[in-house]
């Protein structure tokens, strides 16, 4: 983080060097810009092709980075509890896709913090500090990951995907592999968020159903109920504060 740091700040005195420059030419006269370039040398030792190995597939991690942080963290059940309550609301860009994804994205970082820091302990540190191989830090990062997986995957969808992959039926939850254990973990994500979500449709469909009924006794037919139950579902959701009631009961799901 430090020479990340570094990096970045004499990134920004040269952008603000190179600004400075290009004022004092207006004020001067032309000044010939300078050439950049960015080249690779080739690994003059097989420390220096392992080097760029490396760095490639750390490129190739970072392009994952989102599948990864959808597919193994809290993140899929959070966006699809909320997605599910602006629809119940009736409400279709309020909250705005940014603020439900942002939301998402925070509490998944809250939610995950005990995992992301036993992995920065065990196995990032470490590694960076080369008391460890690469191999002993991806299993070390891997572990907390797959601990949390387990808690939040139901039997029944690891069975399922153990017996998809016609793997042997492994003795301990270590000997799940974790290419059957991630579709596990994601389906079991889906089935509780669309249970949450229609435990909360339920209050919202109750109010919908009573003024369309109210509305068609009085004979406006052409009123749409939509118009006038969203005010009610919205000062419902306000009285029983909701926001507090469902990000709470959404961070103690997951134990």
């Amino acid at each position: 983080m430090k020479r990340t740091a570094l990096i970045l700040l004499s990134i920004a005195l040269s952008l603000v060097a190179s600004s400075g420059a290009v004022f004092a030419a207006d004020q001067v006269g032309p000044v010939g810009l300078p050439n950049v370039s960015l080249t690779l040398g080739g690994a003059n030792s097989p420390q220096g092709l392992a080097t760029a190995i490396q760095i490639i597939l750390l490129l190739t991690v970072l392009t994952l980075a989102p599948a990864i942080l959808l597919m193994m963290t809290s993140f899929t059940r959070l966006i699809v509890v909320f997605s599910l309550l602006r629809q119940a609301l009736g409400v279709q860009q309020a909250p705005p896709n940014q603020v439900l994804v942002g939301l998402a994205l925070f509490l998944t970082f809250f939610i995950m913090s005990p995992a992301l820091t036993n992995i920065n302990e065990t196995a990032l540190k470490p590694y960076m500090q080369g008391t460890i191989s690469q191999e002993a830090a991806f299993t070390g990062a891997i572990k907390p990951l797959r601990d949390f997986m387990l808690k939040n995957t139901r039997e029944k969808d690891m069975e399922l995907f153990l017996r998809l992959s016609k793997a042997e039926t492994p003795k301990t939850k270590e000997e799940i592999p974790t290419l059957a254990l991630i579709p596990a973990f994601v389906t079991s994500e889906l089935k509780t968020a669309f249970q949450i979500g229609f435990l909360i449709y339920l209050p919202f469909l109750v109010i919908d159903m009573v003024v369309a009924s109210v509305l068609m006794s009085m004979g406006m037919m052409m009123l749409p109920p939509v118009m006038v139950s969203m005010p009610f579902k919205l000062m419902l959701f306000v009285l029983v504060d909701g926001w507090y009631l469902l990000v709470g009961s959404l961070v103690q799901s997951f134990g």
